[in-house]
C-alpha cells in the first residue's frame, strides 16, 4: 500500500511538472498612443503591476494620425490619418515585442475622426465629422483594411462616432451638430448598413453627442456630450436595438462654472468678460472599467477626468470627483484588467497614468511619460 502510495505522489508530481512546462507565458500588455503632430504611433509596454510604460518605439503613419482601433483578436491595429489624402494605415502587431509592422496605407473614404471595427474583425466603420458620413470598409484575409468601401452614408450634421452593439446586430453614430444618435441595423454577411425604426434618439437641443461606450452587463449604453458636457444614460433593447435615455449627468468639475465665464479647475481660477474669451465645456472621450462598477469622462477646457460609479441593476451613474489631467485629455483608456487609466494630453505631449482605486474608483496619478507632439487617442492590447 505505501508503495502504491508514494507511485501516486511521483505520477502526481511529475503531471504537475509538466503542466508547469505547458501553461503560456505571462500575458503582455501594450499601448499605443496616436501623435498627431509628429505623425506617429508611440508604442510601450505597460507594466501591469506598477503601471510603467517603456517605450518600444514609434511607428510611422502620417500626419495627422488620430483615431485607432484594434482587431478583436489583438492581431491588428488601423489608424486613421485626417491630412490629405486620407488615409488608412494597418498594421500588425508582434505579440512577443508590441512593435508595429507596416501592413498597407490605403485611401480612406473620408476624413474620419472616429474608427472602430465589427465584434468579428471583418469591418471597419468610420465617421467623418467634417463632411457628415458614416462608412464601412472591409477588411481583407491578411488584416489590412481594403480601399473599396461597402457603403458610405449621409448622416446628420458632424458624425463623431460609430460603434457596434456587443452582439453586432446593430450599429449607432453620434451626430454632434444635429444632437442625435443613429440607429442602424447591421448586415454582418454584406457590411451594410440601414435605419432601424426609428432611425435616431434625440439628445437634446445643443447637448452635442460625441462618444459611446456599452456596458460590459450589455444591457446599458453611455454617451458623452461635448457641448453641454453630460454623459447620458441609455438603456439598450437587444432585440430591437433601440436606445432609451435613463438618465443626464454632469461630466463638468462641480466647481468649474464654465457657463458664467468662471473656472477653478484645470486652467485656473479666472473671469472672462467676453463671448469671445469665456471658456466652453468640450467633453471628448469615456470608457468604463472591464467589471462595470465605474465609468469616467474627460473635459478639456478644465483638463479634468469625471468618474462615476455605475449601478449594474438600473445603469444609473452616481458622480464620485473629478481628477486634474493632462492638458487637454481628449483621449483615454482603461486597461483590460481595470487597473490602470491612461490620459494622454494633446498640449503637455504627456501621458498620465492613474492607478485606479477598485473599491471607491478614486484615480491615484502614478507618473508622467513624454510620448509625443498632440498625443490624442489611446489603444491598450493585452495579448496572452
Amino acid at each position: 500500500m505505501r508503495s502504491l502510495r508514494k507511485a501516486a505522489r511521483v505520477i502526481l508530481l511529475q503531471i504537475l511538472v509538466v503542466g508547469l512546462l505547458v501553461l503560456p507565458a505571462t500575458a503582455k500588455t501594450f499601448v499605443y498612443i496616436s501623435c498627431a503632430e509628429d505623425g506617429e504611433i508611440a508604442a510601450m509596454e505597460m507594466n501591469i503591476e506598477s503601471g510603467e510604460l517603456n517605450m518600444i518605439g514609434k511607428a510611422k503613419a502620417g500626419k495627422v494620425v488620430m483615431p485607432l482601433a484594434v482587431s478583436p483578436d489583438s492581431r491588428y491595429l488601423h489608424a486613421a490619418i485626417r491630412s490629405v489624402p486620407y488615409s488608412f494605415a494597418s498594421y500588425a502587431i508582434d505579440p512577443a515585442t508590441g512593435w508595429l509592422t507596416h501592413l498597407s496605407t490605403i485611401p480612406a473614404p473620408d476624413n474620419l475622426a472616429y474608427i472602430s471595427l465589427d465584434r468579428t474583425g471583418r469591418f471597419l466603420f468610420g465617421a467623418s465629422y467634417t463632411n457628415s458620413k458614416i462608412t464601412v470598409n472591409p477588411i481583407g484575409d491578411r488584416g489590412a483594411v481594403l480601399a473599396e468601401p461597402t457603403q458610405i452614408m449621409d448622416t446628420g450634421k458632424h458624425a463623431h462616432s460609430i460603434l457596434a452593439d456587443p452582439y453586432n446586430r446593430f450599429v449607432y453614430s453620434a451626430n454632434l451638430g444635429s444632437d442625435q444618435i443613429m440607429q442602424l441595423i447591421f448586415d454582418q454577411k454584406k457590411g451594410l448598413l440601414s435605419s432601424n425604426n426609428p432611425a435616431v434618439v434625440k439628445t437634446g437641443e445643443d447637448s452635442g453627442p460625441r462618444h459611446i461606450v456599452f456596458s460590459p452587463n450589455k444591457k446599458f449604453a453611455y454617451v458623452i456630450h461635448e457641448l453641454d458636457g453630460m454623459v447620458r444614460a441609455f438603456s439598450f433593447d437587444n432585440r430591437t436595438g433601440l436606445l432609451t435615455e435613463i438618465q443626464a449627468i454632469s461630466s463638468v468639475p462641480r466647481n468649474a462654472d464654465l457657463a458664467s465665464g468662471k473656472a477653478t479647475t484645470g486652467i485656473g481660477s479666472a473671469q472672462y468678460t467676453s463671448e469671445q474669451d469665456k471658456p466652453r465645456i468640450k467633453t471628448s472621450d469615456i470608457h468604463i472599467t472591464p467589471d462595470g462598477k465605474f465609468l469616467y469622462a474627460s473635459e478639456r477646457t478644465t483638463s479634468t477626468l469625471a468618474a462615476f460609479a455605475v449601478d449594474g441593476v438600473t445603469g444609473t451613474l452616481r458622480y464620485i470627483n473629478s481628477f486634474e489631467s493632462e492638458k487637454q485629455p481628449r483621449g483615454f483608456n482603461i486597461d483590460p484588467r481595470g487597473r490602470f487609466l491612461l490620459a494622454a494630453g494633446t498640449k503637455s505631449g504627456q501621458c498620465l497614468v492613474y492607478k485606479i482605486n477598485r473599491e471607491t474608483g478614486e484615480l491615484q496619478p502614478y507618473k508622467r511619460f513624454p510620448v509625443g507632439k498632440d498625443p490624442n487617442w489611446i489603444e491598450i492590447v493585452e495579448v496572452p
